[in-house]
């Protein structure tokens, strides 16, 4: 299994080739087949082991992930770019894709919620969003979820609060707090359990006000639309869940 970074629309271009031939050469027993999945940022460190675990059941398959913000990846699929499966980490990108006719059936397979995650040992005693006035903070953009679920919560608090940075994505915004470069980040509950090492996480009730549900869905130009459908179910499916769970994510 791989993983790359969000790709330029040309760079994932060229992965078609790739995607459509497989690789059996000459005299090979099978065609080795490759999966591509654009999921959201958040899902790195699950998805990363639902694949390995979908290609331990699948032999001669690889899967190949991009994970980036929904709304990157949500372009992508709409302007072209080659793709099998869309995770998103809301409903609005993947509207967009199901707009646009590149999806029919989304599904939805985890919920997500905020925490402040603050270094380890929380050494200004976050306890909640109104001891972040004073403190500079860091959030996702408005325009992707964990940005848009960020002011949701901040205006359910009736606080006045605004970050000092605006990240692309939910781990660029979890780096700026490891960094050092500021003193907490509204991130994902499942961001700050991957990074427990490093920080702790603080609940805030306002969270419950935007919760963010994920779904995931086949895209109709699907090189591999039986083995994108088998995915999807796998990732909807009993096995993955015990990943997700692990990792902090909650049933829809």
């Amino acid at each position: 299994m791989r993983t790359r970074p969000a790709l330029a629309l040309t760079a994932v271009l060229a992965l078609a080739a790739l995607t459509a031939c497989g690789s059996g050469g000459e005299g090979d027993d099978a065609e080795e087949s490759t999966l591509t999945v654009l999921a959201a940022a958040s899902l790195t460190e699950a998805f990363t082991e639902i694949g390995e675990r979908f290609e331990a059941e699948h032999d001669g398959v690889a899967v190949e992930f991009s994970f980036a913000a929904s709304s990157d990846l949500a372009a992508q699929i709409t302007e072209g770019a080659p793709a099998d499966v869309f995770a998103s980490a809301d409903q609005k990108n993947m509207d967009k894709v199901v707009e646009a006719g590149a999806a029919e059936d989304p599904r939805p397979f985890a919920l997500n919620q905020l925490v402040i995650a603050v270094p380890e040992g929380n050494p200004a005693g976050v306890a909640g969003l109104a001891d972040l006035a004073g403190l500079d903070f860091a959030a996702c953009a408005a325009e992707v979820p964990c940005g848009a679920a960020a002011q949701t919560a901040i205006d359910a608090s009736g606080t006045a609060l605004t970050p000092v940075t605006f990240e692309a994505d939910v781990k660029s915004t979890l780096q700026k707090l490891t960094l050092g470069e500021v003193d907490a980040a509204l991130v994902y509950r499942t961001d700050a359990i991957a990074a427990q090492d490093e920080v702790d996480a603080v609940e805030f009730p306002e969270s419950a006000e935007a919760v963010n549900t994920y779904p995931i869905t086949a895209l109709a130009d699907a090189a591999a639309p039986d083995l994108a459908a088998e995915f999807t179910e796998y990732v909807l499916g009993d096995d993955a869940w015990a990943v997700l769970e692990t990792a902090g994510f909650q049933r829809p």
